[in-house]
């Protein structure tokens, strides 16, 4: 169980879902290292210490990460919560484009979590969190490429937890549904109105507190978070520059 003595490393704390996650672990008392792009609006708390950093750029990532564990030694969790969603048919998708995607919402993280492992290991155990989808549950049409690297996400978590179950560290993944975030900006479908179409980011991030605040011997393998509803619109999507 974590408590106001250690230190968490969330990834994408700098918006959405992970900035909401990181505002109640900060509310708790948690020390957390913030992984994000631009924290013009970052989590307000006095234990919150922002690290700038483009996860995509994986040539830099492993140095850059190799030293954030040499400044932070005292780290006993990491939430996985950095990615992005473009959707289409795979035709649509250049072969840059799919590997920019693959990049951030996979690589990056197995990069990560490999990074802070050995860490929370050394200072007898913690949790991994990672933020899956819906899509790692059931792929869908024009949905393949993400649909891929969040289905390869459940099946690090999964092996994972046989892995570190010995060493103390409790593996969870949580799939949500559609999210009320900025994550519908760039495409061409939203939630409908009705707040029974969406969950809220603090509904994932109440899920995540009660991962880390459960007995050490217990361990959430998978929670699946859905809208009671699940009705979308369609938006004209934003015109590139």
């Amino acid at each position: 169980m974590m408590n106001e003595s250690r230190t968490i490393v969330i990834t994408g704390a700098s918006a959405g879902i992970g900035h909401c996650i990181a505002t109640r672990q900060l509310q708790q008392g948690m020390s957390v290292l913030g992984i994000g792009r631009d924290f013009s609006n970052p989590p307000s708390g006095k234990k919150f210490m922002p690290v700038s950093m483009d996860l995509g750029d994986l040539a830099a990532l492993p140095e850059a990460l190799k030293d954030l564990t040499r400044r932070y030694p005292g780290v006993r969790g990491v939430i996985c919560c950095a990615g992005a969603g473009q959707f289409g048919s795979l035709e649509e998708f250049s072969f840059n484009k799919i590997r920019r995607m693959i990049d951030l919402n996979l690589t990056s993280q197995v990069f990560v979590i490999r990074a802070f492992l050995p860490l929370i290991k050394r200072n007898g155990g913690g949790d991994v969190v990672i933020l899956g989808s819906e899509a790692a549950l059931a792929g869908g049409a024009r949905g393949a490429v993400y649909s891929a690297s969040k289905f390869a996400l459940r099946g690090l978590a999964q092996s994972l937890r046989q892995e570190c179950a010995s060493s103390s560290v409790r593996v969870t993944l949580v799939n949500p549904g559609m999210v009320r975030t900025g994550f519908f900006e760039q495409l061409d479908f939203e939630p409908g109105p009705d707040p029974a179409n969406f969950i809220e980011p603090d509904d994932v991030a109440v899920a995540v507190e009660a991962v880390l605040a459960a007995r050490q011997g217990t361990v959430f393998d998978e929670i699946n978070l859905s809208p009671l509803k699940k009705v979308m619109k369609k938006k004209k999507p934003p015109v590139s520059q």
